[in-house]
């Protein structure tokens, strides 16, 4: 008998999780580490991964000028997306006012349970970020996994190898070797996402029960409802510009929509995105140097939900925020929501950070939205994730980087 795609295994695994964690809370909690263990197995490829593609992009491409012009437009469309990201997030939760008639004491909110977040951020500013890049050691990097020294790292050596020029070409075929090798794995890892997808949703609805939804039910109906009109409305022009549908482009990428709907974690499906990407058409330079950068830079999920969190905060303890107060808070989030990229409770700490910039709402008023945060993760990690294959391709179009006629067949083949 022949098993059901991977879809339909992730699917049936997410309703299972959700199944065992509402019924038997404790045993649905204690499948914690069947959702960490898949994370883990994924992240330990992606900073290899990355810095085997960014690598050869660059290397095969030889013309460094055109890398810096990949790097240039992405980093136009990245300020420009986010930030038309945070107005909208603004826009609606003064609309739907979510933190209204709560009502909350500011002086009897549970600042302890913040505190390690508030910390983390008077730690961290600029010139902490910057130097954070440059890893100790250059396998440091790949062994440590974070994405921006990984990219550093993989820019400096494709440089080295493209003015190389033939002598470069032994290395450039085994790391094109590797290359395969690595996405072969990533290929045997993902037939075990519906354990994953079923282990991470079973400890979040037993450790946080479903009761939890309700309390503070208006603050994630209106993230969720945001996330879906800023994928419909912006995302949706901006791949139509681009000259594909965005509806096709969700279909083709249904699996790796499950499983970051399954893990909460957008990471999760950066491997198999990437070979997606590639396989629609999108130069390999493009997609080596966008989608990596994209999951620092371009958080389109996140900037929404750190938006709409700091005004619901506001609202519930009772600050009244004037327009020049939330347009200050925005400028701030434009700079904090960077700072934070790619660090373990980046939301929190972003949030943190902000909140003590402006000076206007408690930065205690956090711990009002802890027990619902991992309930908002999945509109994020999905947010963010098609948000950055959008970008990928619409570069792509932009810097004349992209197959079009390749990118047609594949979409059409996935309807």
């Amino acid at each position: 008998m022949r098993l059901p795609g991977l879809y339909v295994q992730v699917l049936l695994a997410i309703l299972a999780g959700v199944l065992l964690g509402a019924l038997w809370p404790e045993l649905g909690t204690a499948m914690k580490p069947l959702g960490d263990a898949f994370i883990k197995l994924i992240r330990m490829l992606i900073g290899p991964i990355i810095f085997v593609t960014v690598t050869l992009g660059i290397a095969k491409v030889g013309d460094l000028r055109a890398v810096g012009r990949v790097g240039l437009k992405a980093f136009v469309y990245f300020e420009a997306v986010t930030t038309l990201a945070m107005v909208i997030g603004l826009v609606v939760v003064n609309l739907v006012r979510p933190g209204a008639g709560i009502g909350a004491d500011p002086a009897t909110l549970d600042a302890g349970s913040v505190a390690a977040y508030g910390a983390r951020a008077e730690a961290g500013g600029v010139s902490d970020f910057l130097l954070a890049i440059i890893p100790d050691s250059f396998l440091g990097a790949l062994a440590g996994g974070e994405l921006l020294q990984v990219l550093l790292v993989a820019v400096l050596s494709g440089i080295a190898l493209a003015r190389g020029g033939s002598h470069a070409q032994g290395a450039l075929e085994v790391m094109d070797r590797v290359g395969d090798f690595l996405f072969q794995i990533i290929a045997l890892l993902m037939r075990l996402a519906p354990v994953g997808a079923f282990g991470a949703m079973a400890f979040t609805i037993g450790r946080y029960g479903i009761g939890t939804l309700a309390q503070l039910g208006a603050l994630m109906a209106s993230v969720y409802l945001t996330c879906a009109l800023f994928i419909a409305v912006v995302l949706g022009l901006i791949a139509r510009l681009a000259g594909f549908s965005l509806w096709a482009f969700l279909r083709y990428i249904g699996d790796e929509l499950l499983i970051v709907l399954g893990t909460s974690s957008s990471e999760t499906a950066l491997p198999p995105l990437m070979a997606k990407l590639e396989k629609l058409g999108c130069a390999r330079q493009v997609v080596g140097l966008v989608v990596p950068t994209g999951y620092s830079f371009n958080l389109d999920g996140t900037s929404i939900y750190l938006t709409m969190a700091a005004i619901f905060i506001a609202q519930a303890v009772g600050v009244d925020l004037s327009l020049g107060d939330q347009l200050a808070l925005l400028a701030v989030l434009l700079v904090t929501s960077k700072g934070a990229a790619g660090v373990t409770g980046a939301g929190y700490v972003t949030l943190a950070a902000t909140l003590s910039a402006v000076d206007t709402v408690p930065v205690a008023g956090i711990a009002l939205i802890l027990g619902v945060d991992r309930f908002m993760s999945e509109a994020r990690a999905i947010t963010n994730l098609i948000g950055n294959g959008v970008a990928t391709i619409a570069i792509a179009r932009w810097e004349g980087a992209l197959d079009r006629e390749t990118l047609a067949r594949e979409l059409r083949r996935g309807d």
